[in-house]
């Protein structure tokens, strides 16, 4: 079994950073792409940002030039780094991976941490 485990996050003044990251632990072979979702109050979940193995990152348009993902392999942990944070930016926010298994390719999800941010 993989497990996703969040840190980071938390209430920030429109402005303000927030940095988070993302550890997977378990028993699998290698982990593929990472990435950070999000959703909103009443809305559906939404990419943020992805990252491959080899640190290729893709962001949603709304967070270019804002926030930057990066990951370490080593330590199979993958980071958010949140700067300029706007009010629309709160959501929980959920972290993401392509796992090799023993068996699979599977995709598991962190458990969700809360962004807020007051204007």
């Amino acid at each position: 079994q993989v497990r996703l485990v969040e840190s980071g996050g938390g209430l920030v003044q429109a402005g303000g950073s927030l940095e988070m990251s993302c550890a997977a632990s378990g028993s699998f072979l290698s982990i593929n792409a990472m990435g950070w979702y999000r959703q909103a109050p009443g809305k559906q979940r939404d990419l943020v940002a992805t990252i491959t193995r080899g640190g290729s990152p893709n962001y949603v348009d709304s967070v270019k030039g804002r926030f930057t993902i990066s990951r370490d392999n080593a330590k199979n942990t993958v980071y958010l780094q949140m700067n300029s944070l706007k009010p629309e930016d709160t959501a929980v926010y959920y972290c993401n991976a392509i796992v090799f298994t023993f068996s699979e390719l599977a995709e598991y999800w962190g458990q969700g941490t809360q962004v807020t941010v007051s204007s």
